[in-house]
Formats: C-alpha cells, sequence, structure tokens
C-alpha cells in the first residue's frame, strides 16, 4: 500500500477558530484515526506544524496534542520545501499576505474566511491561485452541517415545489467582557482590525445562499453596533467601531430562473430564543422545512393544518408538534472535519476543490455591498464576478 504524507502548516492555530475547528476537532481526529484511503488504495495521513505568534502557547498546545513541529516562523514555514499545505486561521487583516506568499512559495492553500478586506484584493487571491496551479480552499463549514446537508436533499428532491423564500436567524449574547468575560475576541468588535458581524457572517451567509438556493442578485442591508463599549482580554475597556449586528434582505434566483426572497438576521446583541445557535426556514409551494447545526424538521403540502387567528383565544394546538424530523440516512461528521477530508483529498488528485477562491471573493463582494447598502440606505445589485 503507498502512504503519503501531506505536512500543514497551520497558521493561527491559537485563536478560537484554529484550534478548536481546525486542530483538535478536524486535522489531529484524521492523524489519529490514522488518516484515510482514497480509492486506487493510497494512504494519505496527516502532519501538522503549529504556528502562532506567541511561542509559549504553541509550545504548550504540541506538547499537549503530541505535535513534533511547532514554530512562530511563519515565513520560515512556508519557504520550506517540505510543506505541502498552508492553513490559515489568523486575523482577517493579515491573511491575504499570508495566502499570496503560500501561494507564489507553490503551497496549496486551505483558508478560513473573509479571504481579504476587500474584493479587489479577493479576485486577486483567486487569480493567483490560478496561475500557481495549486488547489486553494475556502472553509465553507455551515454547507456541511448535518442540518444543512438534510436542506439541500431536501431541495435536490423537490420536496419544496417552487421555492419562495428562506429565512435565517443567527445569533447570541457575547458578553460585554466587564463582569463576565466575552466569548468571542475583542478584534471582532474593531473595525480597524477586520471586525465586523457583516464582514464575517455575509461570507458564511453568501456560499449558504448559493449552495442551498442559487445566485444572489441584490441585497438591502442595515448593520448596527448595538454595544458601543466593550472590555478586551485584558479588562481594558474599549470602544466598538465594527457593527455587532446585520440586517439582511436579499433577492435570489434558483438555477431554474425562480425569484426567491432571503431575510437574514446576524445578532452578537441577541439572546437565543430557538432550538439552535443558527436556523434556516425555507417555504415552498410543496412544503417547508427549518435546518438547525444538526436537526432538520419539514411539514409537507397535504400534512399542513389551517390555523385560524383568534386574538381573543389562547392558542391550543402545538405548532411545532405538526413538523416531522428528516432522517440523516448517512454518518454524517463533523463539518470543518468533512470538508477537510474533500480538500485533502482533492489535493492528492491535483483537482480544483469546489469552494476555492472565487466562492470566497463573491462573499468579500456581499459583505462590501452590505454594509455600502446600509451606509447608503438603498438596495444594490450585486454583479457577477469572474477571473
Amino acid at each position: 500500500m503507498t502512504t503519503r504524507t501531506l505536512r500543514i502548516a497551520m497558521n493561527g492555530i491559537t485563536g478560537r477558530m484554529g484550534y478548536r475547528q481546525h486542530l483538535l476537532r478536524s486535522i489531529l481526529p484524521i492523524r489519529d484515526q490514522g488518516g484515510f484511503t482514497l480509492e486506487d488504495g493510497t494512504k494519505v495521513q496527516v502532519e501538522p506544524i503549529l504556528i502562532g505568534r506567541n511561542e509559549a502557547k504553541v509550545s504548550e498546545l504540541a506538547e499537549l496534542h503530541g505535535v513534533e513541529h511547532w514554530t512562530t516562523d511563519l515565513d520560515g514555514a512556508i519557504a520550506d520545501p517540505t510543506v505541502d499545505i498552508v492553513f490559515d486561521a489568523s486575523m482577517t487583516s493579515l491573511r491575504a499576505e499570508t495566502l499570496k506568499k503560500a501561494m507564489k512559495a507553490g503551497k496549496h492553500i486551505f483558508t478560513e474566511k473573509p479571504t481579504a478586506e476587500t474584493l479587489e484584493e479577493a479576485v486577486e487571491l483567486a487569480s493567483i491561485a490560478q496561475e500557481a496551479g495549486i488547489t486553494a480552499g475556502v472553509v465553507h463549514d455551515k454547507l456541511y452541517l448535518p442540518g444543512l446537508v438534510k436542506l439541500r436533499r431536501l431541495v435536490d428532491e423537490g420536496f419544496f415545489g417552487r421555492i419562495l423564500s428562506i429565512r435565517g436567524e443567527f445569533g447570541y449574547w457575547v458578553f460585554e467582557g466587564d463582569i463576565q468575560a466575552a466569548q468571542r475576541p475583542s478584534w471582532n468588535y474593531r473595525k480597524e482590525d477586520g471586525g465586523g458581524m457583516t464582514t464575517d457572517m455575509f461570507c458564511h451567509w453568501n456560499y449558504v445562499l448559493e449552495g442551498i438556493i442559487g445566485t444572489v442578485k441584490s441585497v438591502n442591508a442595515t448593520t448596527v453596533t448595538h454595544i458601543p463599549t466593550r472590555w478586551d482580554e485584558t479588562g481594558t475597556e474599549y470602544t466598538a467601531t465594527a457593527d455587532d449586528a446585520a440586517y439582511g434582505i436579499f433577492e435570489l434566483e434558483t438555477p431554474d430562473g425562480d425569484p426567491v426572497v432571503g431575510q437574514i438576521n446576524s445578532s452578537w446583541a441577541v439572546r437565543v430564543y430557538r432550538d439552535e445557535l443558527v436556523e434556516f426556514q425555507i417555504d415552498g409551494t410543496h412544503g417547508s422545512a427549518v435546518a438547525g447545526l444538526n436537526k432538520c424538521v419539514a411539514q409537507q403540502r397535504a400534512h399542513t393544518p389551517k390555523p385560524v387567528w383568534n386574538p381573543d383565544l389562547p392558542v391550543t394546538e402545538s405548532f411545532r408538534d405538526q413538523w416531522l424530523e428528516v432522517p440523516a440516512n448517512a454518518d454524517l461528521d463533523n463539518g470543518f472535519k468533512a470538508q477537510w477530508e474533500e480538500f485533502l483529498r482533492d489535493v492528492v488528485a491535483g483537482r480544483e476543490h469546489r469552494f476555492g477562491l472565487l466562492s470566497a471573493a463573491r462573499g468579500v463582494q456581499l459583505a462590501e455591498l452590505g454594509l455600502r447598502s446600509s451606509a447608503e440606505r438603498r438596495t444594490l445589485d450585486v454583479p457577477v464576478i469572474s477571473l
């Protein structure tokens, strides 16, 4: 049996996403399960190299998880000829430069998003990847979540009939940091450091809407900084200069040309009264479905009740009990890990990953247009971008 080991330089591994989702729940499980086997019998194993700016933290993580190689020298890792892949989960403001260096050095790249702070730079990254002939992947984790996998399956099966609308609710209360420590890093709330709800989440919503419904044709957004003062990791008070909530309305078009209305509310200043931290509801002529991170429930046209509005009487029927759970009918692994394995298979095969830098550029585009729409208080069309 042929064995191939992919050495992965993992930058920003001391951060929340880099550590929890990509190292702890993706790469280490792949390593510890002995890698995976390709269709031709080739065994693929991974060897992480941990990279971060804080030497003490990086070395501690390496020792804790039995990782032999770690460094604070990102440029040195990129230049290392034995490194196959460069992964980046560092601050948004630093990402584009890292990805450029890596691709120009001939490395395959896998990265968090947004890939850049501007659409121009995001498109430039996609062009560099094309010219370099490398495999580039961008985290599209939500499309791999069990709930959304089930939702997409319903779309593919024609369950909804003609799709009319999609609604999304995302968010939770992020503590200000004065009495209870914030559960997100402080740079997320400073615009000058690349923070902001719209910049962060519209990149997600673009690929979710593309991956489930179709093309985003326009956006009308309102962005807000609900909590203007927060406290950082040292307990120091600071002014939140980035938006912590974004309310968007999107005009979509299905592959068949049908118009669909999308609405997504995103907030770090909302208390959760729903089953999961993010939920999407699709309504169609033949049925509806609601999907979260894991669960998906649906209601067919024939099983739809006929409620009558009467404000003088209490509701006697349980609307939630009228929906049926959609089964997985398959083993659905952690979404981050599932995409990592798909990307690594593409690297070995020398082919493009289906979620690359051009898809990421469309996410940056939607975030830019969302912020501009809010500032100008108007609906903006989303132009087609290509290389």
